[in-house]
């Protein structure tokens, strides 16, 4: 793989309880880009996503991010990115902007106030919803909030994990626009998921996880998506082999 991608995993092998979970995974998430990682349940999709943020240790082959190999400076690699989990850790006895004053604090990042409602305008979260409590958000605006918190904190590359599971579907649209829009101002975004249309609504490419080992790779037309009954169609051979 060549210089210039913000995400790369080359040849990454790695084994958790004896088993070997992933199988010589190998691919590259550019500036600007949105890589769909796509797989069922079991596949490695989460995994791989994790060995970004070096909670795992490969057994073997690599993981970089801009260009440095996470396990020679674990820091400076989380430093670049932000992740946003299925299910956001935030306070719900806080609002919206007392939950991105406190995380940002901890992150040692500054950001003012104007910043703050910037980010909340830019996720499309109302301006009544800011001074409620979290107690009493939907899932969606919760993921505004963090994806709010990944803005301010302003890194380079976002790790999506299945971010739309148990949204409803305006929700979800909404979400994708959102990520479209923060690819095409130059994020490089590697999201992992199950949801084979919401993956060819948003990716430029797609990687086709099977018990470890990616499979099949889709990419975007230029000035198009791509097809989802293709993929769809290699989805469903994935889950009946």
């Amino acid at each position: 793989m060549g210089a210039g991608f913000r995400l790369q995993a080359d040849q990454l092998r790695l084994q958790r309880g004896g088993k070997e979970v992933l199988a010589g995974v190998s691919f590259a998430v550019a500036r600007g880009e949105v890589y769909g990682l796509l797989g069922g349940n079991g596949a490695g999709k989460s995994t791989t996503l994790t060995t970004f943020l070096g909670f795992l240790p490969a057994a073997s082959g690599r993981v970089l991010v801009n260009g440095q190999d996470v396990s020679t400076d674990l820091l400076a690699a989380r430093r670049a990115m932000a992740y946003l989990p299925e299910a956001a850790s935030l306070y719900e006895h806080l609002d919206a902007r007392e939950n991105l004053r406190y995380f940002l604090q901890l992150a040692d990042a500054r950001c003012s106030e104007a910043d703050i409602d910037a980010a909340l305008d830019r996720v499309l979260l109302g301006t009544d919803a800011r001074s409620l409590k979290l107690r009493g958000y939907s899932k969606g605006m919760r993921q505004k909030v963090a994806i709010a918190l990944a803005l301010l904190r302003d890194t380079d590359i976002l790790l999506l994990d299945e971010p739309t599971s148990g949204l409803d579907p305006s929700a979800i649209d909404e979400f994708h626009e959102l990520v479209r829009g923060l690819a095409d101002a130059g994020k490089a975004i590697l999201m992992v998921t199950h949801d084979v249309y919401g993956a060819c609504q948003v990716a430029d490419r797609i990687g086709l996880l099977r018990g470890g080992r990616l499979v099949d790779q889709f990419e975007a037309p230029a000035g198009g998506r791509i097809d989802t009954e293709t993929v769809h169609r290699a989805f469903s051979a994935q889950a009946t082999a």
